[in-house]
């Protein structure tokens, strides 16, 4: 059974989102969940077209009710087999008006340690100070719950 427990010492700032979280499953089963894009996409919830390449973008619907309207895209940045995953994105970029392509990205960062109790994840998004002010907070504000959220959907699938 996979249970995720939180560090006391998780660390937020402007710029950066960071949460180290304990999964009781073997890093080769946590490594899968987080380097397949298909078993990505099933605790994620988004239906991403092909794999995880390093260099590549990827992209797909989301599967969260109410957002089936939106595309989400990633570059995948770095593989580091059963280490490291990294990939960018547009944070929070919902609004279908809105082309955030000309908008920085933030970098989102999978690490993960093998422990005795299990896996030791640590996600860290970096960059929200590079966003455009008018929606850095907000953008900040909903990763931030987004990836508590995230973080109850991998433990539930890897469980």
């Amino acid at each position: 059974m996979a249970v995720a427990t939180q560090t006391p010492n998780d660390t937020t700032s402007t710029d950066r989102i960071e949460q180290r979280f304990v999964l009781r499953a073997p890093r080769t089963r946590v490594w899968r969940a987080i380097a397949n894009a298909e078993e990505f996409g099933t605790w994620f919830r988004v239906k991403l077209e092909g794999a995880f390449t390093e260099g590549k973008p990827i992209q797909g619907r989301m599967t969260i009710p109410g957002y089936e309207h939106m595309t989400m895209e990633m570059l995948v940045e770095r593989i580091d087999p059963e280490r490291y995953l990294s990939y960018r994105w547009h944070p929070y970029a919902i609004d279908p008006a809105v082309d955030y392509s000309a908008e920085p990205t933030t970098l989102v960062e999978f690490k993960l340690e093998e422990i005795d109790a299990g896996t030791a994840v640590t996600i860290v998004e970096s960059g929200f100070d590079r966003i455009p002010l008018s929606r850095r907070a907000e953008a900040f504000r909903m990763d931030s719950q987004g990836w508590a959220g995230q973080i109850k959907n991998i433990e539930r699938y890897v469980a």
